[in-house]
């Protein structure tokens, strides 16, 4: 039997070991990094709501607070009086408090058989996938939640100081879907709301809009007539859908996760029975599998011991002439109390099992915060949709 050392080379480099003098304990080191990479990486291609509206980390606690504040008033000081604050006790502030919803996962077991057959790494591509699946989710609540309180009322009431509330604006003039793929109707809708959110005293920074695909490639499309060619942009970067082109200062992105006539991304037409206010004319170019045109979901605040999202997002039915959202920054508000990230099976589970199971997680919850920097677009009928959940309580 051949004798072996029991002393531990410094020299030597170990596969997946982070090989420093303080660190040198776990020869497994960066296979969790690479996978919790790999899983960011997936998450941070795929979103892009998180960095367009307001964000915040909760490390204590099951939800954070957003102070809304309305205006005050300007008047002339009268000699030898005492300055006590403005007389009409303005500035009036509401208080929105978000809710963290359960907790959101996405797993994959991994056979460790099959994978010591691939000739390719499987747990990195697993973990990217499972990364699309958080950030997907994480997109959908957030547009929602845009949505919402693009019908809500200001929180704030105070006699003589009412703020502005949320936005709706119809792309065309009648009851038809296909008017939310008219580039002329498009550009209109961004000029009206460009100026509402002027009027109600919304900062030009941080303005937005997320637009289906077939949209986004419409304003393109038409682009010679509807004026949006900037000579300073040309070739990939106008197709990228990732706020490059913009109309009235509104930078534009596209996304599949906004919903659009009570569907994600995209709504094909029906093979029969079509509804010109809630069907589109888009043809399916067939083979679409599972996870294109998904429908709405109910997602409403669970209660009692029940598990899932705490916060309102809506009904499935919620959004059935939805098609597009323009807002600034101050809309919505996102609280993580854990931001996404990987956990993987080991030790005697690994034994058990044969194989591992890569965790990706994520906890967080989202509302608006001020309504005025919402923007609902919809389509297909002249009514509006209906506000759905409340308000925050009105402080006057």
């Amino acid at each position: 039997m051949a004798q072996q050392s029991t002393n531990n080379p410094s020299s030597q480099t170990f596969l997946g070991r982070i090989n420093t003098a303080t660190n040198a304990t776990n020869n497994r080191d960066l296979y969790l990094k690479l996978f919790s990479g790999e899983m960011f990486t997936g998450f941070q291609r795929e979103t892009i709501a998180r960095d367009l509206v307001m964000k915040r980390t909760l490390t204590n606690g099951k939800s954070l607070q957003f102070i809304y504040t309305g205006r005050t008033s300007a008047e002339y000081h009268t000699p030898g009086n005492s300055i006590l604050g403005n007389s009409d006790k303005t500035p009036p502030i509401a208080e929105k408090t978000i809710t963290v919803d359960d907790l959101l996962i996405s797993s994959a077991f991994v056979y460790e058989l099959d994978e010591t057959l691939a000739h390719y790494e499987m747990r990195g591509e697993i973990s990217k996938k499972i990364g699309y699946a958080l950030a997907q989710k994480y997109d959908r609540l957030i547009f929602r939640a845009i949505a919402k309180g693009a019908r809500q009322a200001s929180p704030v009431s105070l006699t003589s100081f009412v703020e502005p509330g949320g936005t709706q604006i119809q792309v065309g003039a009648g009851s038809d879907a296909d008017d939310a793929l008219d580039d002329g109707h498009l550009v209109t809708a961004f000029y009206d709301a460009a100026a509402a959110l002027d009027e109600k005293g919304v900062s030009d920074d941080g303005r937005v809009a997320v637009l289906n695909p077939r949209q986004y490639y419409a304003l393109i499309q038409g682009a010679s007539n509807n004026g949006l060619i900037n000579r300073d942009v040309q070739g990939t970067s106008l197709q990228s859908g990732n706020g490059v082109i913009e109309i009235a200062g509104i930078k534009i992105y596209k996304s599949m996760n906004v919903p659009f006539f009570s569907k994600y991304g995209t709504k094909y037409a029906p093979s029969s029975g079509a509804s010109a206010a809630t069907d589109l004319d888009t043809i399916d170019p067939g083979n679409t599998g599972s996870f294109v045109s998904e429908s709405v979901e109910t997602a409403t605040a669970v209660t009692g011991n029940n598990y899932g999202t705490r916060n309102n997002y809506g009904a499935s039915t919620a959004f059935a002439n939805t098609c597009g959202l323009i807002f600034q920054r101050e809309a919505a508000g996102v609280v993580e109390t854990i931001g996404p990230q990987v956990q993987v099976t080991s030790g005697d589970v690994s034994v058990v099992y044969q194989g591992d199971v890569i965790l990706g997680r994520l906890a967080m919850g989202a509302d608006f915060v001020n309504p005025a920097a919402c923007v609902e677009l919809f389509a297909g009928t002249t009514t509006k949709p209906s506000a759905f959940g409340t308000t925050y309580p009105a402080n006057g």
